[in-house]
């Protein structure tokens, strides 16, 4: 693990998410779409659906499976800047979604499981 760095391996782990999308259907928008104060990992659409995707990756299940590393916390991070695109991109009043892609397996392999979670979370404001 020490050849990767965490961007680099987030990135590839973005990729294999994108590509998984890509064969249910989906049409990626958006890589790594960013805000101030947040990113989102993928931005994409579903049918009449703007799809915000958060991409999460574990090795094993030590720390946790990948998903539950998306926090009330997160979501408000991940809400907020899907505001952000949703205003930049004049696509006020359409439809959206916050799905999660989570992946497990070694860096390098080919990854275990693969799973995507639609409708993972409601959207979250700050209070």
């Amino acid at each position: 693990m020490e050849n990767f760095n965490k961007r680099q391996i987030g990135g590839d782990f973005e990729k294999i998410a994108a590509l998984y999308l890509k064969q249910k259907g989906y049409e990626i928008l958006t890589y790594n779409f960013r805000s101030r104060t947040a990113e989102i990992d993928l931005v994409a659409k579903d049918k009449e659906y703007i799809v915000f995707v958060e991409v999460k990756y574990r090795r094993g299940t030590a720390k946790g499976f990948p998903q539950e590393a998306v926090t009330d916390k997160k979501q408000k991070v991940i809400s907020s800047c899907a505001l952000w695109y949703l205003t930049k991109n004049h696509m006020w009043g359409r439809p959206c979604r916050f799905d999660v892609v989570a992946i497990m397996g070694e860096v390098g392999e080919t990854p275990k499981v693969v799973s995507h979670i639609e409708n993972a979370f409601e959207f979250a404001a700050y209070h």
